[in-house]
């Protein structure tokens, strides 16, 4: 098969800004902003759970429920080693979910419950199993899958595969499920039952399932994830499925917790673990795809000097691209550290960059432009690697 470049390739030619602005590292003022929205939204709903409970009981809620938070974020963020997105999107896709979605949904929920108890006459507990099973999922979901699909809008090249969809989806989900815990945990610590409500609460939200959320809003990002490698009218159907999946996965956990007892729960646990299963394998299978994206991409730039056989190697697995950090860490220091971050990274994405072209998803122009501040970064990033001790190579080199 020909491997050789869709537009042709060429030298790491300079550019006329900083090269590392194709690694997307660096915030835009849209961002900023929508950190703002998104931070005010969070405080406004916050406001609404003081206003509920006490200030004591808002903040034992509030630490119970950023408690498992940053193993939870360690957790997604480990799947996202070999293409790391850029942070600035994965700190708003969080804020959304915590911010924007759950005020809204709040909202939303809360008027269909009265909707629901003042017409069909229902009690109130019956009255928030239906909200629970029927109208919840619909509204958060929509809620949620809102900023992938602004990613599809605005950041579509972001989208480089399965595994991005399911990342940003559980970024906005875990930041949902945060915020909608500081609510489920006051509200169990104002009933009847105090303190031991409390402990049921937070096992079965904080600690049985933790990625509820994320699992359900996967299915839209693998969904928008999908259209955006895909042309044409196929992109709506796919969207489509996908917010449908989330809808019924959200409402048949739900509707088997609220219905079905604890036979309900384990069956709805069971889902659940099946469908993080899936996705992890999905994860998987697209990380052996941009491993053959480097593979078929990269050797035609060995004539550069910029990439090598060796390279390719350490490129190709994610224990040698970890031993070529500590290597560069080890006798470069953070520069050295830095440098190989910045080499693995725009070496992916060069892989990647190649990829769109070949599906005709960006022009000649936008190739060239890319590729040359990649291989800039590529070239800027190996004139700082460290120098190996006098007859030790790389550990990344093959034998």
């Amino acid at each position: 098969m020909n491997a050789s470049p869709p537009f042709g390739h060429e030298g790491p030619t300079r550019t006329s800004r900083d090269p590392r602005w194709v690694l997307k590292d660096r915030p835009s003022s849209g961002l900023i902003t929508g950190l703002v929205l998104t931070g005010l939204c969070a405080l406004a709903s916050f406001s609404f759970d003081v206003l509920n409970g006490e200030p004591v009981q808002f903040f034992i809620a509030l630490g119970l429920a950023l408690a498992p938070v940053p193993l939870l974020l360690a957790a997604v963020l480990a799947l996202d080693r070999m293409e790391p997105e850029p942070r600035s999107n994965l700190v708003f896709a969080f804020a959304w979910g915590a911010g924007v979605a759950v005020l809204v949904a709040g909202l939303v929920n809360s008027l269909n419950l009265h909707y629901i108890m003042d017409t069909v006459q229902l009690s109130e507990a019956s009255a928030r199993n239906i909200a629970a099973t029927f109208g919840a999922p619909v509204v958060e979901e929509t809620m949620k899958g809102l900023v992938l699909l602004g990613l599809f809008k605005f950041r579509r090249t972001e989208l480089d595969g399965l595994t991005d969809g399911i990342i940003y989806a559980s970024m906005v989900g875990l930041g949902f499920a945060m915020s909608e815990n500081v609510s489920y945990y006051l509200a169990a610590l104002n009933s009847e039952q105090g303190g031991v409500g409390l402990a049921v609460t937070v096992v079965l939200r904080g600690i049985l399932s933790p990625f509820a959320h994320p699992l359900f809003t996967s299915m839209i990002g693998v969904a928008v994830a999908f259209a955006a490698q895909r042309p044409g009218p196929e992109r709506v159907f796919s969207i489509l499925a996908g917010w449908s999946g989330a809808m019924i996965l959200h409402g048949l956990w739900n509707g088997l917790v609220s219905y079905g007892g604890f036979t309900g729960l384990v069956i709805a646990y069971v889902v659940l673990m099946v469908v993080l299963v899936v996705l992890i394998t999905v994860v998987f299978r697209d990380r052996r795809r941009i491993v053959a994206l480097i593979q078929r991409y990269l050797p035609p730039y060995e004539p550069t000097k910029l990439v090598g056989k060796d390279d390719i190697t350490m490129l190709s697995a994610l224990p040698r691209r970890r031993r070529a950090r500590q290597w560069a860490k080890m006798y470069g220091g953070r520069r050295g550290l830095r440098a190989m971050n910045d080499y693995q990274l725009a070496a992916t994405e060069l892989g990647l960059l190649h990829e769109r072209a070949a599906r005709r998803m960006v022009d000649e122009q936008t190739f060239h432009e890319e590729q040359r501040a990649l291989l800039e970064c590529m070239s800027t990033a190996r004139a700082d690697f460290p120098s190996s001790p006098a007859g030790k190579p790389p550990p990344y080199a093959p034998g």
